[in-house]
């Protein structure tokens, strides 16, 4: 990882699943600047398009802050497989939004996704349940990264 790559650990939550979404994510700037995001979905899911909405998210916020490194840490290995392979598996109810995090992710200099087991991922797996406390962040009134 070089100086000017961007760190960024997401989960999406589908309670239960399917059931209502969220999706949560914590970055580190190369700066050292750490931001977080927790966003409720207005919508009924499976836990696979809440990690996608996450990435979408993440990768949102990422391109708007001038971001041209990027890797990014999931623990669901279909979203991972989704965002490395050169011809993943089409999964037809979930292509658009798979689609559309290939998209944005395409619009990086680099973009590196890798698979971290869920133990591994508990301040994202916090944050996509609504958890700030759980994440480490105290008491959070607020969205950030919204």
């Amino acid at each position: 990882m070089d100086s000017q790559t961007w760190m960024v650990f997401i989960d999406g939550s589908a309670l239960p699943n399917p059931g209502k979404l969220g999706i949560g994510g914590v970055v580190y700037a190369p700066d050292g600047c750490v931001d977080a995001f927790s966003v409720p979905l207005p919508r009924i899911g499976c836990n696979n398009e809440a990690e996608a909405r996450a990435a979408i998210h993440a990768f949102e916020w990422l391109l708007a802050k001038k971001a041209r490194h990027v890797w990014m840490y999931t623990d669901n290995s279909i979203l991972a497989a989704q965002l490395s392979l050169a011809e993943p598996k089409q999964i037809e109810r979930l292509a658009a939004v798979y689609d559309k995090a290939r998209t944005l992710a395409k619009r990086f200099d680099s973009m590196r996704v890798s698979w971290i087991p869920r133990h591994k991922n508990p301040i994202a797996d916090a944050l996509a349940r609504g958890d700030w406390e759980g994440a480490g962040f105290g008491a959070v009134e607020a969205t950030a990264l919204a």
